[in-house]
């Protein structure tokens, strides 16, 4: 672990930084399958609110 030696006797220790890199905008192929997760997640949803408001308005 990198480290300074102050004044005084006191070390400073510093973190191990990670190594960077550049995020790759999403593919074509990736945005449709994005879009496509978006509205299967929303049915999903909107099924779900569905049930639970036929349950609570039952008999």
């Amino acid at each position: 672990m990198p480290y300074v030696d102050e004044e005084g006797g006191r070390l400073n220790n510093y973190a191990i930084e990670p190594k960077m890199y550049e995020a790759k905008p999403p593919t074509t192929e990736e945005k449709r399958n994005y879009a496509i997760l978006g509205a299967l997640a929303a049915l999903f949803v909107g099924g779900i609110i569905a049930v639970a408001y036929a349950v609570s308005t039952a008999s």
